[in-house]
């Protein structure tokens, strides 16, 4: 099937049974290569549902996803399919419920094809420290797909679901977009729920939506936002109708760059970016270029909140409720060594060494307490007008194109 997913499903012109039959088949073509899964749904209970889908398709009667295949990250709970986080330590782990979101899709008529790979609890930005081996690039298996939501992004590059979900905290959703050729979204904080998510760091983490394109992932956005009365950080917002967000007349789109990041990457990818700017400006959008000024301490100040969240919420794997090793002999401190020592991966321990660090006494004050101030004074802070000569850049290195 050609066209973007929401065409297919505004037209009429999307079969479940035809979608889920050529998504096995590239499953059975590319997974054993690309690794996007830990595991994969039952094929025979997803065919069955795929019938019963075009059925209602054939009545007139079509949920807003019915019979769309999506791919779920493994670390947001499927109470009937074990729900890793990418760990050793959740190898046989089976929630006794599902995430909100989860619970979303499927009464919207979605068909969850399975969880994919990501980096150990979500901590990596490669899809390589995964227990269950790294995820590949499937344009090139060379090279990596982004992290931690690597499967989700590999699944949908290589044609194993129409959409995906991600966890992002620091990049997790929108690295792998960038490096997979897909798309990606972090929504605001609490417009999502987060209810049924594998905590890694909750202050900054949200589930998000991913798709091939930028109307799929917004399709699939209008499912999962809204407010859960369930989760304590979820927010009330105004519903959103995928109709408002189909592409807009470039005049009509005012756009923020923060200069200060695009100077920071790398020449190539700036001159590709300020380009891009060039043409939509020359096409009527407005654009805003700022400067940040508190933006050199992000990224300390994300790396220790981070870690600080990290170490408390891994505290809770001590061999007792989720202990997939089996062995609960010796005292509670023999066991919880040995289970900590064998079950978790090596990415997963550092971050949990500098959570405590920066945790401990003697250092909370000097380290926690003043990257959440930071936080705080970074989402206050007004931008500020750019105040470079020029904010174009030629084909040239080292060279500007034209004033603003």
């Amino acid at each position: 099937m050609t066209g973007s997913l929401y065409t297919l499903l505004k037209t009429g012109a999307y079969d479940p049974v035809e979608a889920l039959e050529e998504a096995f088949s590239r499953i059975d073509r590319y997974e054993d290569e690309v690794n996007a899964f830990i595991t994969l749904a039952d094929r025979e209970a997803l065919r069955r549902r795929a019938e019963e889908s075009r059925k209602r398709i054939e009545e007139g009667r079509p949920r807003r996803l019915e019979g769309v295949i999506v791919a779920v990250k493994d670390n947001i709970s499927t109470s009937w399919l074990t729900t890793t986080a990418g760990s050793r330590m959740l190898s046989c782990y089976k929630p006794p419920y599902n995430a909100y979101v989860v619970e979303r899709l499927l009464d919207e008529g979605a068909l969850i094809i399975g969880k994919t790979n990501m980096d150990e609890f979500a901590m990596g930005s490669t899809g390589e420290y995964s227990a269950y081996g790294p995820t590949r690039n499937p344009w090139d298996t060379s090279r990596v797909p982004g992290g931690s939501s690597s499967g989700s992004a590999a699944a949908l590059a290589y044609g194993a679901a129409d959409l995906a979900l991600g966890s992002d905290t620091g990049g997790s959703i929108r690295l792998p977009g960038a490096y997979t050729a897909t798309v990606g979204l972090k929504p605001t904080y609490g417009a999502v729920s987060r209810r049924g998510l594998i905590p890694y760091a909750n202050s900054l983490e949200q589930i998000g939506p991913m798709a091939r394109s930028v109307v799929d992932t917004a399709l699939l956005y209008t499912v999962i936002a809204g407010h859960d009365p369930l989760d304590a950080t979820s927010i009330p917002s105004p519903t959103v109708k995928v109709e408002d967000l189909e592409p807009a007349e470039p005049r009509s789109l005012r756009i923020c760059v923060v200069r200060d990041l695009v100077e920071a990457s790398h020449p190539t990818v700036s001159r590709a970016f300020l380009r891009l700017m060039d043409s939509l400006e020359g096409e009527g959008a407005s654009i805003d270029y700022v400067t940040i000024r508190s933006q050199r301490h992000v990224l300390p100040a994300y790396y220790i909140i981070a870690m600080a969240e990290a170490a408390s919420n891994l505290a809770r794997y001590d061999g007792g409720l989720y202990n997939c090793m089996g062995d609960k002999s010796g005292s509670w401190e023999e066991r919880n060594r040995r289970v900590r020592s064998s079950l978790f991966g090596a990415e997963v321990k550092r971050r949990i060494a500098m959570g405590v660090l920066v945790l401990s006494e003697g250092y909370r004050d000097e380290y926690y307490v003043l990257a959440t101030k930071v936080r705080r004074m970074v989402r206050d802070e007004n931008p500020l007008p750019y105040q470079g000569m020029h904010t174009g850049l030629s084909d040239e290195p080292g060279s500007t194109s034209k004033d603003r």
